[in-house]
């Protein structure tokens, strides 16, 4: 796991840039703390920060050079199966020199240019540079499970790991309005849209190819998918193939020349990757947290079990909120794009503590997006259903409305879910997943802002996937892939475990499962009162009983408890005072002010969550723009 930055100048300016190389690649020191190095001709500059994952001599540090010196590469990510594909190239005359993936990785390119990239089981985000033909190839994977940034101006093309490296550089900075209310929207910026005019995440599956100036924008992967039309239709058959896809993704992601563990949180994903990973390893390092002062999120019981089970060296890190407050400021100051998905905290207190014993931890994410696990989608899935249920619920409407509604107290969730729902089911699937996908309605992140954004409309229906049209459920998910997983949860995953140096697998999105997930039936996924059907029941057999038997309880950071304790004179002094809001000119005051009250209420509703938007916004600000 690595951190990338490059320049290719347009012009005399653009070259002067490539004095900021260093800058750019320090920026990235927390992705790549081991070793850093640099390349630059007349035609690239190639910066390169390495944490140093297979093969940790010095031979195979980055940016990697061809022997002729007519190639170079600067990878960050991890090709599982890097030997297969050595061994390939080896019968074709190459030599090899180091025991890398990356080596391996120049020679596909060499070999076969992007064709090769389809060969890749893993995840990365990469340049390949010829110099004799001055073309660059920049790609990011299947998933987007490693960001990639892009910058472009009339002197220059830079791209980066992380936005923080390409700030390094002289470049515009002028906020992006569109972005900014679909930031307020979902707490998040969906790709490939960005904060910052001129600045743009390249989507999974995408590269640029850029040859003598002249840019080329290639979509080479796409999920195998069509509606209704299905490869496994025998629900045992689907089980058992789905037990093997999962074993080998596990079996290859167990691969590292460093110490490795595996996250267990005490639900059944995390569980089933422990599960399997323990067939292929003796005395797995396995961590989780739990909530001292929220027990209703503390699932390390069910951890205790599965690692009793298999017998791992489990570590289990007993939180306070007084813990997640510390880590505040810690997460704001790495951000480099607003993101406020609190849960964050969580994770990067996890991965902090993970990094003392390991390098490489395995993950369960992935897992609800392909297989059905959120309780979004058995709503989904009810609306869907119609019936005298969903009128019942309809006519509630307006007692739902006059109920409290509140993140942070089970009766006030239930009204705010309730409320949502019957809302919800008016509209149709696409409007519906919009809605519920957000944390704020389109008006309401609207009238937070003074200027609205005049392309948001346009950025929504770039968004939003013809998928969610069909009566396929698996259309649902296929959203959620390319939108929530890759904007939110893998964006999360990647920010706070970089922070902390450390490299998450996810062996749910190795591409063989996706496409296998997008080739059974919804009902194998989703039914009345089952979510993630055949994970569950494929894997019952695996796992203790009590697994199956709780609640699933998503994590909720109790924000209200500090914006209204010790946060509260912070808010006001720093990032939310009227005066500089005013001055500021961004906000719209009296829409803040209405969220502020709002908050302090005995109906808060979702103002915690917006006022944590705020608070994360203007941090960002004030550290770029003030």
């Amino acid at each position: 796991m690595c951190g990338i930055v490059g320049i290719i100048p347009k012009d005399e300016v653009g070259k002067s840039n490539f004095d900021y190389l260093k800058k750019g690649v320090k920026a990235l020191h927390f992705r790549g703390p081991d070793s850093n190095g640099i390349y630059a001709d007349n035609q690239i500059g190639l910066g390169h920060a390495r944490l140093s994952i297979i093969d940790t001599t010095e031979s195979a540090a980055q940016p990697f050079t061809s022997a002729d010196g007519r190639y170079v590469l600067v990878f960050n990510g991890e090709i599982y199966n890097y030997k297969e594909i050595r061994s390939k190239l080896a019968n074709k005359g190459y030599q090899f020199t180091t025991q890398s993936d990356t080596e391996v990785l120049l020679y596909q390119l060499i070999e076969f240019g992007k064709a090769g990239i389809n060969d890749l089981n893993g995840f990365f985000g990469f340049a390949f540079y010829d110099k004799a033909e001055n073309s660059t190839l920049i790609v990011r994977d299947r998933f987007g499970i490693k960001p990639l940034h892009i910058y472009q101006d009339e002197h220059q093309l830079i791209f980066a790991s992380e936005m923080k490296a390409i700030l390094q550089f002289p470049v515009t900075k002028s906020i992006n309005q569109s972005s900014l209310q679909l930031y307020f929207k979902f707490n998040y910026i969906p790709q490939p849209f960005s904060i910052l005019e001129n600045f743009e995440k390249l989507n999974p599956g995408e590269l640029l190819e850029i040859k003598d100036l002249k840019i080329k924008k290639e979509k080479y992967y796409s999920i195998p998918y069509a509606p209704n039309h299905y490869k496994f239709t025998d629900y045992k058959t689907a089980q058992n193939t789905l037990r093997d896809l999962l074993e080998e993704s596990v079996a290859k992601r167990l691969v590292s020349d460093v110490p490795l563990g595996a996250f267990l949180s005490g639900g059944i994903d995390s569980s089933v990757i422990v599960a399997l990973a323990s067939k292929h390893t003796d005395n797995l390092n396995t961590f989780s947290i739990g909530y001292k002062d929220e027990p209703l999120f503390d699932e390390t019981k069910y951890a205790k079990l599965v690692a009793e089970k298999y017998k791992t060296n489990h570590t289990a890190f007993e939180l306070t909120n007084d813990d997640l407050y510390g880590q505040l400021n810690q997460v704001l100051e790495y951000t480099d794009e607003p993101f406020a998905d609190s849960s964050g905290l969580a994770v990067n207190i996890l991965s902090m503590h993970t990094r003392k014993k390991a390098t490489v931890a395995l993950s369960g994410d992935g897992a609800d997006e392909i297989f059905s696990g959120y309780n979004k989608h058995m709503a989904e899935y009810i609306a869907r259903q119609g019936g005298v249920k969903n009128k019942l619920i309809g006519l509630g409407n307006p007692l739902w409305k006059a109920l409290p509604k509140s993140r942070n107290s089970k009766f006030g969730n239930l009204n705010r879910q309730l409320l949502r729902f019957s809302d919800g089911i008016k509209k149709g699937n696409t409007e519906r997943y919009w809605d519920w996908a957000g944390i704020l309605k389109d008006e309401q992140a609207g009238q937070l802002l003074i200027n609205k954004g005049d392309q948001f409309e346009y950025y929504k229906a770039s968004i939003l996937s013809n998928h969610l049209n069909q009566d396929d459920f698996n259309g649902v998910l296929m959203q959620d892939v390319q939108q929530v997983l890759v904007g939110d949860m893998l964006t999360k995953v990647d920010l706070n475990s970089m922070n902390n140096s450390l490299e998450v697998r996810v062996p749910f999105l190795d591409h063989n499962v996706v496409e296998f997930a997008f080739q059974i039936p919804s009902a194998f996924k989703i039914e009345q009162g089952i979510k993630k059907k055949i994970l569950q029941e494929t894997f019952k057999p695996d796992l203790p009983p009590e697994l199956f038997k709780r609640p699933k309880h998503g994590f909720e950071v109790p924000l209200l408890k500090w914006f209204k304790g010790p946060l509260a004179s912070e808010i006001k002094s720093n990032y939310l005072d009227k005066d500089f809001i005013i001055e500021q000119n961004i906000f719209n005051w009296k829409t803040v002010e209405a969220t502020l009250k709002k908050l302090n209420s005995s109906n808060p509703e979702d103002s915690a969550a917006t006022t944590w938007a705020l608070v994360v916004f203007q941090h960002w600000w004030k550290k770029w723009f003030a």
